[in-house]
């Protein structure tokens, strides 16, 4: 079987098929949630802390002769910056898609379990032993 006759059918697995949608969906999902974070809950969060742009929060780690004020400039002039804003931006946007995602899995596991939750059924019947052995008693209490 040739490489390209293998590549054709790992790549029309059900699995590989499965993970590349789940990939794409992902990337979307998170673009969504990086827009909610950055256009609906920091600038609530900003308006609380009473920043507006908390990817320009840095403390400057070098000397500044320039007096430069931007992340940007100080980056580019190579000055060591520690740049917790981006950070705390990053860190929101974790929490809120990994909330996202548990109750995601929460909903899902409720639904599997009501799926899974079959209606009482019939216990079997007795093995033919246990009846004829029920019969006998049966008769000889007669």
């Amino acid at each position: 079987m040739g490489m390209l006759q293998e590549f054709k059918e790992f790549a029309v697995k059900g699995n590989a098929m499965d993970l590349a949608v789940g990939v794409i969906i992902g990337a979307a999902f998170g673009k969504i949630v990086d827009s909610v974070v950055g256009d609906l809950i920091m600038p609530l969060v900003s308006m609380v802390v009473g920043k507006l742009d908390f990817s320009n929060l840095f403390v400057v780690l070098g000397d500044n002769p320039e007096n430069l004020a931007t992340l940007a400039e100080l980056k580019k002039a190579g000055i060591p910056v520690f740049a917790y804003g981006s950070f705390f931006t990053i860190l929101v946007n974790f929490v809120i898609l990994a909330f996202i995602i548990f109750m995601i899995v929460k909903q899902m596991n409720r639904l599997r379990k009501e799926d899974a939750a079959p209606a009482p059924t019939e216990p079997p019947p007795p093995p033919e032993d246990v009846v004829l052995l029920r019969e006998i008693r049966d008769a000889l209490r007669k």
